[in-house]
């Protein structure tokens, strides 16, 4: 009778063993889904494609296409910084984002990365956005910069000197912070708009885990 109860429960801790692993498993899956979903999609490029140069989505059919290209520079303002992700999103041309989904997860549909060369460079293809009146949104591109072994951290968006909701006002609160560089200028070559948009790295960015 002994070794029958003794069998019984050997039985019943190894179920009790069994059903911890898998709920482990579903708890690690769960995890991995969550982080998934909510993570800043700067992580969301594809590894085997990236360069440093890309073409946002329905680039060629837009009438006021843009080309934006630069150089990346480490915190010291001279050295190209290579190996650098950057990330832009931004709104169609009527001023309202494009959401969609994949795998549950939403996204701006008019978005893209690059990875800076060994000299720094990079470069996108785009179009200019429209800005929504409704709300007195202007037109923008937000980048988002990710340094190796760094954490990501969003740069102040990119405006358009031709945009006609970028009133005095404005160019003057942006000119008291020292940054008018982030309104761009573009100009017309050929079928496209051109701006060339350096940008320095910050100095002190925390180690990611």
């Amino acid at each position: 009778m002994k070794s029958l109860v003794t069998f019984f429960v050997f039985i019943a801790l190894m179920a009790l063993s069994i059903s911890a692993k898998a709920q482990n498993v579903v708890i690690k899956a769960d995890l991995e889904d969550i982080s998934y979903l909510d993570r800043h999609p700067i992580y969301d490029y594809n590894k085997d494609h990236i360069s440093s140069t890309d073409s946002i989505p329905d680039f060629e059919g837009k009438n006021q296409k843009l080309k934006i290209t630069g150089t990346i520079y480490k915190s010291d303002g001279k050295t190209p910084a290579s190996d650098v992700i950057m990330y832009i999103e931004h709104a169609d041309e009527d001023g309202d984002f494009d959401l969609r989904k994949l795998n549950d997860k939403r996204y701006t549909h008019h978005r893209g990365w690059i990875k800076t060369n060994a000299s720094g460079q990079y470069a996108f293809y785009t179009f200019i956005p429209g800005g929504d009146r409704r709300y007195n949104q202007l037109q923008q591109l937000f980048p988002t910069i990710k340094e190796e072994a760094n954490e990501f951290y969003n740069l102040e968006s990119f405006l358009f000197d031709s945009d006609p909701l970028l009133t005095k006002a404005c160019r003057k609160k942006i000119q008291k912070k020292g940054d008018v560089s982030r309104i761009l200028k573009p100009i017309k070559q050929g079928d496209l708009l051109v701006v060339e948009k350096d940008i320095v790295l910050e100095s002190s960015v925390l180690a990611s885990n």
